[in-house]
């Protein structure tokens, strides 16, 4: 069950690094880790902040991953499957709320769409040729 371990345990290295990057804001705009939301993508600073405001759950996480290895490779045999299992599932779901609280963080930074082309012809004669469908 070594190896259980020692991928709980790198789990755990990914998140808690990934939360201590984004809770100084030094988490670049990536495509591997941090929160990827729309909204949180929408450009550097909501990215940033939507980092800072998931990283204490990416944090939290990282912890239950790096416990769950300990236990795994105390106890051993199909236990250890067990732990890692719930570890893993309590660990996703932990990520999840961070992620969500951070996509509402996030949402009032971003500029509502404009439909249609951006009503840039005011004085066109085809300005119903760019009213939304």
């Amino acid at each position: 069950m070594f190896v259980v371990a020692l991928l709980l345990f790198a789990a755990a290295a990914v998140a808690v690094a990934t939360g201590l990057l984004g809770l100084t804001g030094r988490l670049p705009r990536n495509r591997f880790v941090g929160v990827h939301t729309e909204a949180a993508l929408t450009d550097d600073t909501t990215f940033r902040l939507a980092n800072r405001v998931a990283a204490p759950t990416s944090v939290a996480a990282g912890f239950l991953l790096f416990a769950g290895g300990l236990v795994a490779l105390a106890v051993g045999g199909f236990v250890a499957l067990i732990v890692a299992a719930v570890v893993g599932v309590v660990a996703v779901f932990t990520l999840g709320a961070g992620a969500t609280a951070a996509e509402r963080a996030v949402e009032p930074l971003v500029p509502e769409p404009v439909g249609g082309c951006g009503s840039a012809c005011g004085a066109c004669s085809l300005r119903s040729a760019c009213e939304p469908a």
